[in-house]
């Protein structure tokens, strides 16, 4: 692959990228570029995680090395979503997932180039510990704050480990000896940031790579915390087709549109690392010849002219995405493992004990009950 066919595969659905000269830069010294992804080990994983695995893929494809980190600290630190005692198990599921969704995308675990890491491997040795409170000493409130704005719960009374957070990410960047940290576009006052801040303990920069993020099936992010906007991994296919089949799609509207955007995002490129890149949609019940995409500026053309309608492209997406999920469900299935540690990462909540209601003191039925009991003590022996 020539080096041009390299920068075209990484670049490729990304909406920024910071310092682009520092991924070439490697090339030019005769070794890899090295890019980390990041993930906090909190909320399941679900469709949306896509996106990273494919973009790891073209990484990888292109002949880059990838760290993908399992930060299972970040997830503590982000307003505790990750209880402590959970953190451990959520790792676990993350692992499974993660490499599940990989492997769905045609990268085989034995590659050489890349490499899984947990946060906390790290994170706890002296040496970073101490780069945390000199870096702490660098930089003021506001600055921490604005950093993570996007990524980190925020609220008036917000806990101190929120200020950490983005601490932590950028010396990621330094201990994980990275050219490159690959992420959302809700990331980039923390990637901006991470350009300042890494000079001053006398590091160098990085590349910072950025896809868009994905819009939920209803609008808006697709998140963890919202079921009505996400697909999750092991959604059985008829519950897929259903999410789908409701999901917000505008005739002739492409902005906003959460569909349109897994055959941006996820489809199209999905099918490419296959070796066949194509979206077909399937219109035999108008005894018509099916619809074949190979770019999505044609698919964002038909669709605004409603020759692809709602209501054909929802059920083209529903088939191409199941067909996407079944490794990823068949090993889970496969493995009783996954199952346990998913059991233990992510209980189901408690149910609620049913209160009794308490009735006043002068409700006519609790005064009729006290002279029942007055009347019917213990019969006397002689």
């Amino acid at each position: 692959m020539e080096l041009q066919e390299r920068l075209a595969l990484i670049n490729e659905n990304l909406v920024e990228v910071l310092n682009p000269e520092l991924i070439q830069q490697p090339w030019d010294e005769g070794r890899n570029p090295k890019i980390y992804w990041g993930t906090a080990t909190t909320g399941k994983p679900h469709c949306a995680y896509l996106v990273p695995a494919i973009k790891i893929a073209q990484f990888l494809a292109a002949g880059c090395d990838v760290v993908v980190l399992l930060a299972d600290i970040h997830g503590f630190l982000d307003n505790l979503k990750a209880p402590v005692e959970l953190v451990e198990q959520r790792v676990e599921y993350y692992r499974f997932t993660i490499s599940a969704l990989l492997r769905a995308v045609g990268v085989s675990e034995q590659l050489n180039n890349l490499t899984i890491v947990q946060g906390s491997s790290y994170q706890k040795t002296a040496a970073y510990v101490m780069d945390v409170y000199k870096l702490s000493s660098c930089i003021s409130e506001h600055e921490a704050k604005r950093a993570g704005a996007e990524i980190v719960k925020q609220s008036d009374s917000a806990p101190l480990s929120g200020l950490l957070y983005p601490v932590l990410q950028v010396l990621d960047e330094q201990y994980l000896d990275v050219d490159a940290q690959f992420g959302g576009l809700d990331q980039r006052k923390l990637f901006i940031a991470a350009k300042e801040w890494l000079p001053k303990l006398g590091y160098r920069q990085r590349a910072h790579l950025m896809n868009g993020m994905v819009p939920g099936i209803n609008g808006g992010k697709m998140s963890s915390s919202d079921p009505d906007s996400k697909i999750d991994l092991l959604d059985p296919p008829e519950v897929v087709n259903k999410k789908i089949k409701k999901a917000t799609a505008a005739p002739k509207i492409i902005e906003e549109n959460g569909v349109l955007a897994l055959v941006e995002s996820v489809l199209l490129p999905a099918a490419a690392l296959s070796g066949r890149r194509e979206f077909r949609v399937s219109r035999d019940r108008d005894g018509l010849e099916p619809l074949i995409y190979t770019g999505i500026e044609k698919v964002h053309e038909d669709y605004k002219n409603d020759i692809l309608t709602p209501q054909l492209l929802k059920s083209a997406v529903s088939a191409a995405l199941n067909l996407l999920l079944v490794p990823i469900q068949e090993a889970y299935h496969a493995s009783p493992e996954w199952q346990e540690v998913a059991l233990k990462a992510y209980p189901p909540p408690a149910k609620k004990e049913k209160k009794v209601k308490q009735k006043g003191t002068q409700h006519p039925g609790l005064a009729m009950r006290n002279e029942n009991i007055k009347g019917s003590g213990p019969e006397e022996t002689s």
